[in-house]
């Protein structure tokens, strides 16, 4: 077996793989890291083509950064498991399966066509441009140029309607420091409220602090209260703590 069938059905499995990995796992995350794994496979498949630009596109671009992207809303946003078997769309999941069906039968046929004619390979298809990039930018601007302005358009329009789509209008104008200065002189609580975590019942520094089993801890207050004697009775505070 040559090299190149090797690379080929080493690849062309771990792409499959990773292609059944992002649809079976049950995290956004892993579904990520999956799809990631099988568009590495697909690189190295361009690369024994004799592709290398469109090898080093797939590894930058969609790896490095659209799937880094990805990975980065899903953790910052965070997605429950039970959101995406939540159907928003009416009848989506009939049509995700009729559209999988058509793109595999499109497939088939693609591949059947390739198997039933000879293929010539990079190298011919390139002579006449002088090197594979030349080839390719040359396909793009001029054959393909109107598919391609509609993708990038089709892009933009998508980012743009993701950003409208994740915006949330205020209902009430921003608070300025002047406005939530008054409401907090107002209120009942001037000073700040204790720090996440402290057990205590009040803002008051002769307070002693109280420990989980409800009782109050001597060692947190000030040596300067203790010798005056300005600390609140420990005794009505163990009763209330109780």
């Amino acid at each position: 077996m040559k090299a190149e069938n090797l690379v080929f059905w080493v690849s062309g499995t771990f792409a499959v793989v990773g292609a059944l990995g992002m649809v079976v796992s049950r995290k956004a995350v892993h579904s990520a890291l999956w799809v990631a794994f099988a568009m590495i496979n697909i690189a190295i498949l361009y690369f024994t083509l004799e592709a290398p630009f469109l090898g080093t596109t797939q590894i930058i671009v969609y790896t490095g950064a659209v799937m880094m992207l990805f990975l980065f809303v899903l953790m910052i946003v965070g997605v429950d498991s039970s959101d995406s078997l939540l159907e928003t769309i009416k009848g989506q999941r009939l049509l995700a399966s009729f559209f999988a069906l058509a793109f595999g039968g499109l497939l088939v046929s693609a591949i059947a066509s390739t198997q039933a004619s000879p293929s010539n390979g990079l190298a011919i298809a390139n002579a006449g441009y002088g090197g594979h990039m030349q080839a390719l930018a040359h396909l793009i601007f001029t054959q393909y140029l109107f598919a391609f302005e509609a993708t990038s358009a089709l892009l933009i329009t998508a980012a743009m309607g993701a950003m409208v789509l994740a915006h949330n209008e205020r209902w009430a104008p921003k608070k300025t420091q002047d406005q939530l200065q008054r409401e907090r002189t107002l209120s009942n609580h001037v000073t700040p409220m204790p720090a996440p975590g402290v057990m205590a019942r009040n803002n008051s520094v002769d307070t002693p602090a109280l420990l989980p089993d409800g009782t109050t801890s001597v060692d947190s207050l000030p040596n300067a209260f203790r010798s005056q004697g300005q600390v609140e009775k420990i005794n009505a505070i163990e009763e209330a703590g109780k």
